[in-house]
């Protein structure tokens, strides 16, 4: 019985390396040791350099994003076991600038995301309503799956077209744009229209559907943008149709 295993893992830093290198860890191969808990293996007792992102463990923060063997995935949340033999490649999320090691700059989606308006949205001036905006069980279940986001950004690693234009706003913020356009208390659908409707935004998807193939929460946010170009041509055909007060 194997009870070690390989992990190739990418070293890199930008500062003061023309180019990623990968380095081989051996480290014991346990039933319930996922892929974090080997970095922590040698974070802990071979190479304390090495650098990673983690914080629950539990599937929840999104932290631990990286490419285990070609495949963008929860470090927290892949088991080593599945992989053995080995060896095991773990190199960071693809179409993100390297950090350093195993950490990737996500600003570009930390600076989109607000663009989004990812809240609820009620009109200025409006008196604030007496209690509690109640939602009945079928209004929750409108928008339920698209907020089960954790902006772990395996889906833009995944992603064909924001690998080759960054301008798009990419899966994970359309989707949880679409989870508040669709929240019965929210009445921001019409603000985000600019946003999502652009050249850049849910049109430039082309619906490969990898976003949705690695999400680990089953958010679907290729379903997402596919649902809002509906809506989006929808107000558009309307909009050509119908008086302004009609619509």
């Amino acid at each position: 019985m194997v009870d070690h295993i390989i992990l190739r893992v990418t070293r890199y830093r930008p500062e003061s390396e023309a180019e990623p290198t990968a380095r081989e860890y051996e480290i014991p191969l346990r039933k319930e040791w996922s892929v974090l808990d080997g970095l922590n293996h040698i974070k802990d007792h071979l190479d304390g350099t090495l650098s990673y992102r983690w914080s629950c463990r539990m599937g929840v923060c999104g932290s631990c994003g990286v490419t285990v063997d070609g495949e963008p995935k929860l470090a927290c949340a892949t088991f080593l076991e599945g992989y053995a033999p080995g060896p095991v490649r773990v190199e960071p999320l693809s179409n993100f600038p390297v950090v350093r090691d195993l950490v990737v700059d996500i600003g570009d989606f930390m600076r989109k995301l607000p663009r989004v308006r990812p809240w609820l949205v009620r009109p200025e001036g409006e008196p604030q309503a007496e209690g509690e905006y109640l939602q009945l069980p079928a209004e929750r279940a409108e928008y339920e799956q698209f907020s089960m986001c954790i902006n772990c950004m395996l889906c833009y690693a995944a992603c064909p077209v924001y690998g080759l234009d960054q301008e798009f706003i990419g899966p994970a913020a359309a989707a949880l744009a679409q989870r508040y356009n669709l929240d019965s208390r929210d009445r921001g659908a019409s603000a985000r229209m600019d946003v999502l409707s652009a050249a850049e935004g849910i049109w430039a998807c082309t619906f490969v559907g990898e976003c949705s193939a690695v999400c680990p929460k089953g958010v679907d946010p290729a379903g997402a943008i596919q649902r809002y170009k509906l809506t989006a041509a929808m107000e558009a055909l309307k909009s050509l149709l119908l008086p302004r007060g009609a619509r």
